[in-house]
């Protein structure tokens, strides 16, 4: 597989640009990730944001382990201290991992009240001692995810000052979530929404440093709209939006052909209602594979399909997909025959949609 540090220098130096999904908390986990790897093969994917001292302490297998068919994956570190990240960085690439991404841009409670994340957008020098620090102990990628500011920060100053430190410490790319981030006043949920976006600052960003990859986040709700406002950037990253329509992913390789990750073009090019039956039964017949061996481990299958609700989104027997997935997935000694239930429910009522025609 190809590193994504050549990844990111030949889309600056192509023009061809990255899509990406958002690390979130509490749900890219890797059971989400595989998931989404039915639905793109040439989506960067994200883990959610993992604490440095968590790694250091805790149960590496638990925390870092991931199944080989999410490549590309990269790992998203949380943390302030140059030397603790540094050492979490060196285990996650020993663990596999395609790159290491610092979280400048979380601001829920549990990062401030250990001075990280969005916090450290104060601390542009620390943030580059970081990523310095982490260049030092790996041979992958590392970058930055960021936001444009905190608090009563000047984003035109904050950001440009906060990116020319990382990228003289050698970041390998940049993803900007275009919204201020509210420390004092604003809930971790109020802060993905109230805080007024600015894409045109995240471009101005980019046309300042043409070498440099800059990706945006924040606010993008369809691959029309990323595709629109990506215009001068090098690539987009989108969260909340494709996890729940997971559809949403099934549009990303036809936009982002990067042959680098070794996806091929999905061949969908009329909506994902217009996606071959046999399409929809390998995604199918992955993630009941994928359930089984989660239940081998001693997980549930509900582990699994919480992660799936989104997918249908539109569609003839989607709600009872729906139903399906969310009720008798966690009944006791559930298994993978939910999953071929649930999707039996749509290509049914696909089915008599068809022959009413």
């Amino acid at each position: 597989m190809t590193k994504t540090g050549t990844f990111y220098r030949q889309a600056v130096e192509t023009g061809t640009k990255i899509f990406a999904t958002a690390p979130m908390i509490d749900w890219s986990d890797r059971a989400y990730r595989v998931f989404a790897r039915q639905l793109t093969r040439n989506a960067l994917l994200f883990t959610e944001m993992i604490v440095a001292d968590a790694i250091l302490r805790g149960n590496r297998d638990r925390l870092l382990g991931f199944d080989a068919v999410e490549q590309p994956v990269a790992l998203q570190l949380g943390g302030n201290s140059p030397e603790k990240l540094a050492e979490a960085a060196r285990i996650g690439e020993g663990f596999g991992y395609a790159e290491i991404n610092l979280n400048v841009g979380c601001p829920s409670d549990r990062v401030q009240s250990g001075t990280f994340g969005a916090c450290l957008m104060r601390e542009p020098n620390l943030v580059a001692d970081c990523v310095a620090a982490m260049k030092a102990a790996v041979a992958v990628p590392v970058t930055v995810k960021c936001r444009i500011g905190v608090d009563d920060q000047d984003p035109e100053v904050a950001l440009r000052d906060l990116v020319s430190r990382v990228k003289a410490a050698g970041t390998d790319a940049v993803w900007v979530h275009a919204r201020k981030a509210w420390l004092q006043g604003l809930s971790p949920k109020e802060n993905r929404d109230i805080p007024p976006l600015d894409y045109a600052l995240v471009r101005r960003l980019k046309a300042e440093n043409p070498n440099l990859f800059i990706g945006l986040n924040g606010g993008l709700h369809s691959l029309n709209q990323a595709v629109e406002e990506m215009d001068g950037l090098d690539g987009v990253m989108l969260g909340r939006a494709v996890y729940q329509d997971s559809c949403v992913l099934t549009g990303v390789d036809e936009l982002f052909p990067h042959p680098l990750l070794g996806g091929q073009p999905s061949g969908m090019s009329s909506g994902p209602q217009a996606l071959p039956v046999a399409y929809w039964e390998a995604v199918r017949d992955g993630m009941m594979a994928y359930a089984g061996e989660v239940i081998a481990r001693g997980g549930r299958v509900a582990h699994v399909t919480r992660h799936m609700v989104g997918l249908f989104q539109g569609f003839p027997g989607a709600r009872r997909y729906r139903q399906i997935l969310s009720a008798d997935a966690t009944k006791p000694g559930a298994g993978p025959e939910v999953i071929a239930a649930a999707f039996a429910a749509v290509l049914a009522a696909r089915g008599e949609v068809e022959a009413a025609e």
